[in-house]
């Protein structure tokens, strides 16, 4: 299909993860750093007040939506797009790609607990997958030049970053031109893959989150169906 679609300002690919794959692998073998971003509902509440923020992920070489419920508020219907968002069938493939061609990573995540799982979560199912090194980043102590640093000394194709939003995209954002990598790649920890093993906010928070969510993009077509109205 392809094309974009606009969710709270963030315009977001609507590629199936096949297309989203083909693009992925053509970034992998350029000269030039890419960001490929999947958003969640969790980030695009998290980043809809900063606007320059917003603009900034709008110029990201790929933005991807990592929760199916995304599309539905799109209005994407296609079964294909919503199956595979829900099965995160992209973040498979990638890894499947990194894992067949031995490529080495950078991990980016919050903690150590996050760092170990993924670790582990690599090790068992994508051991192919080197992994050069692996940081703590927070939101309060930066210390973003000694992290470029350690990521450039490392050498590596690819930067996997397991971090929340905002924090993840103005990571990207301030340091895309200072990194030597492929691709920065931006699982977030909605899309985690091993999330549903333990990495995650309460059901209920969650929940909550959504209903949010939901309210506010009815409340957004709304307020468009009634400008739209007026100017008739």
């Amino acid at each position: 299909m392809g094309g974009k679609i606009n969710v709270l300002g963030i315009y977001i690919d609507n590629y199936t993860s096949k297309e989203a794959m083909k693009e992925s692998v053509n970034y992998m073998e350029s000269e030039l750093m890419n960001i490929v971003d999947l958003v969640t509902v969790d980030a695009l509440m998290d980043m809809d007040a900063e606007s320059g923020l917003k603009e900034d992920v709008c110029g990201f070489d790929l933005v991807l939506a990592g929760d199916k419920m995304i599309l539905e508020a799109a209005d994407v219907t296609e079964k294909r797009y919503l199956q595979e968002t829900e099965n995160r069938l992209f973040i498979k493939m990638f890894l499947r790609f990194l894992h067949k061609n031995h490529k080495r990573v950078y991990v980016l995540v919050e903690s150590e607990e996050e760092g170990s799982t993924f670790y582990d979560y690599l090790a068992r199912y994508y051991s192919g997958i080197q992994v050069g090194g692996m940081a703590k980043v927070s939101a309060t102590n930066r210390a973003d030049d000694m992290l470029v640093n350690a990521i450039n000394g490392a050498e590596i194709d690819c930067i996997l970053s397991v971090l929340s939003s905002p924090l993840q995209e103005d990571f990207a954002v301030r340091n895309k031109s200072l990194l030597n990598a492929r691709i920065l790649l931006g699982l977030g920890k909605e899309t985690l893959p091993v999330r549903r093993q333990g990495i995650a906010g309460g059901k209920v928070t969650q929940f909550l989150v959504k209903r949010i969510f939901k309210k506010e993009m009815e409340k957004r077509k709304r307020s468009c169906a009634k400008d739209v109205g007026q100017e008739k």
